[in-house]
């Protein structure tokens, strides 16, 4: 299987079968605008051609689906004052939808590394597949950003506040978890994947799925959930650390551990973004909401500041600013769900028609 980068998506016809493979691997397929808008355009060209009966989305190499979006780029795009970042998102966001309502069954293979981006482009899927090598996260909050591309839509409607504890924390789930949390659908050994792809092409899909699926492993995250439950109900991020500081549980010591580490101002937005998502109707909805979140983040320094400690020096030691949730206002909170104006994105009224 062609590794060649020189070409970051690869679009294949295959029987009834259209094949869209991420192909940045020494990226871990991080996407771009141009990656964005070739499953767009294909997406749209199959939607209506009669000899397409399944669409799959998987990734090249063997580390993973997608590590979201190219965070590297965004951060030198912010930092020159540039709009490419906008453009990106106000390309992927649209493809995020449209996989959740398209006409043809979406087959996603979550196998390997699936963060931010990669989420969005698999977990709204129709048929949602994990293995026993996924590692499912959004984990933006660590690099002074908020989840998009829908995650406060997903973890907003998982169980109980299990969604709340992974994006405050920015840990990730296994396949299994995701399953539990409504982020996945069906459980495929690894070692099943090459049959899959090869049975799409010619035979039924549930028949395939049936054939190659297998009954998930115990989700670890469950066995958490009585004190993440407790924990995250709370209404301020303050009260949930306070929560977590008085269980008697491991688990919720490191979870706040992690809290700690994160953006005050990313923890604060992300708990405001997904109690909004909750009441919103729709992802459309949602996907507007994080458009203008991710704009207004852009504008903050600890975007900018994240990527650097995390990706770009790697000293793993962000200086968040404001370094404290004391220090981080409801006001400015509000304003990062603040109207955009003329730059707004306008989902919803396109799936209503």
């Amino acid at each position: 299987m062609t590794h060649d980068e020189t070409v970051s998506v690869i679009v294949r016809r295959i029987g009834h079968l259209g094949h869209l493979q991420l192909n940045r691997p020494r990226a871990m397929n991080a996407l771009t605008e141009e990656m964005v808008r070739i499953i767009g355009d294909h997406l749209t060209d199959w939607a209506t051609d009669d000899t397409v009966h399944v669409v799959l989305i998987t990734g090249s190499g063997e580390r993973g689906l997608c590590a979201g979006g190219d965070i590297v780029a965004i951060a030198r795009d912010a930092a020159a004052g540039g709009h490419a970042t906008e453009l990106f998102w106000a390309a992927e966001y649209p493809v995020n939808a449209l996989i959740a309502r398209y006409p043809t069954p979406v087959v996603t293979l979550m196998d390997g590394v699936v963060f931010g981006g990669g989420v969005g482009i698999s977990a709204h899927a129709s048929v949602r597949l994990v293995t026993e090598r996924s590692k499912i996260g959004m984990p933006e909050a660590a690099i002074g950003f908020v989840p998009d591309v829908g995650g406060t839509y997903l973890f907003s409607r998982a169980p109980g506040e299990l969604g709340t504890h992974l994006a405050l924390t920015s840990n990730a789930m296994t396949g299994s978890d995701a399953i539990t949390l409504g982020l996945a659908d069906r459980f495929l050994p690894s070692d099943r994947i090459v049959e899959l792809v090869q049975r799409l092409a010619t035979d039924n899909l549930q028949q395939v799925l049936a054939a190659v699926t297998v009954p998930a492993p115990a989700p670890p995250l469950l066995q958490h959930r009585h004190w993440i439950n407790s924990c995250y109900a709370a209404d301020t991020v303050e009260e949930i650390l306070q929560r977590l500081d008085s269980s008697t549980e491991a688990g919720a010591h490191e979870a706040a551990a992690s809290i700690r580490f994160n953006s005050p101002t990313a923890v604060k937005v992300t708990l405001a973004a997904l109690r909004r998502a909750r009441a919103l109707p729709d992802l459309e909805s949602v996907l507007e909401q994080e458009f203008r979140v991710s704009l207004h983040s852009l504008d903050r320094p600890d975007f900018r500041e994240g990527i650097r400690a995390q990706v770009i020096d790697k000293d793993h030691t962000p200086r968040w600013s404001p370094a404290t949730l004391a220090e981080v206002s409801e006001a400015e909170v509000d304003a990062h769900f603040a109207p955009l104006g003329h730059r707004e994105l306008r989902l919803a009224d396109a799936a209503a028609r």
